[in-house]
């Protein structure tokens, strides 16, 4: 990046510090302040972290079909949350949920400058939950906002409420898990439980290369959450938010 391009990338990386913590919405992005490319998108990440002094708490990844690119996001320690949690609605617009599936590693990956191959990530997840993710967003115009800008505000991450974690399995239907997810009492899941990435094993040797590359080593305290399996749910007022994945235990969130 030139001097320019990093002034851009600063001004916008502080703007948005600025609206995560202080929980506003920014007007329309300026010409010229989106990221130029992924990689200044994802440097506005870290900056973000940094300018916040926020701990990597976990990750989400995702994408938006099984062999389609793959994109992710450090997700503040601060915005993770434990089932039954009671979180202020008005903290956060606009306010999608999502049901999703995340892991966690039972061995560290280290910084490093030779990429981990598929087999070393695979091998070493150590156990998996559910997760609700809210999707939230600094701008104003969400979503008729530049793609990058929105990657590079932790691509749309809201909070993210963990479920009970258990012993990794290989056999689990991950490609189409049953599912029930519900905003007080009524379902809100309008098609088949599919995640768009297909299996979201995949998307693992991805993070864990885009993490360590950067030199952030990726622990087994991480949660990496992994896309959602039941499209985007809009709640209108507040309520509890209900998720059960089969063979993995129930969680809830309360909207207040």
């Amino acid at each position: 990046m030139n001097a320019n391009s990093d002034l851009v990338t600063s001004s916008l990386a502080q703007r948005l510090a600025d609206a995560r913590r202080d929980h506003i919405t920014l007007d329309a992005l300026p010409t010229g302040e989106a990221p130029a490319d992924a990689e200044a998108a994802y440097a506005i990440q870290h900056d973000i972290m940094r300018i916040n002094r926020a701990r990597i708490g976990g990750w989400k990844i995702g994408a938006k079909s099984d062999t389609g690119p793959i994109q992710g996001a450090p997700l503040p320690e601060v915005d993770l949350h434990a089932d039954g949690a009671r979180l202020p609605r008005n903290v956060f617009a606009p306010l999608g949920l999502e049901l999703e599936i995340a892991f966690r590693f039972a061995r560290s990956f280290e910084p490093s400058d030779s990429p981990y191959s598929e087999a070393d990530v695979r091998s070493a997840i150590g156990s998996f939950g559910a997760t609700i993710e809210i999707v939230a967003s600094r701008y104003r115009d969400w979503p008729n906002v530049d793609k990058l800008a929105q990657l590079a505000d932790l691509q749309n991450h809201g909070a993210l409420i963990v479920g009970e974690f258990t012993a990794y399995r290989d056999d689990f239907p991950f490609l189409a898990p049953s599912l029930r997810f519900s905003f007080d009492g009524h379902d809100v899941v309008d098609a088949s439980p599919a995640n768009p990435a297909g299996d979201p094993r995949r998307l693992l040797t991805w993070l864990v290369n885009h993490a360590t590359s950067r030199g952030i080593a990726v622990t087994p305290e991480m949660v990496v959450t992994t896309g959602s399996y039941s499209g985007m749910f809009f709640p209108k007022g507040a309520g509890t938010a209900s998720g059960r994945i089969e063979r993995l235990s129930p969680l809830s969130v309360t909207l207040y």
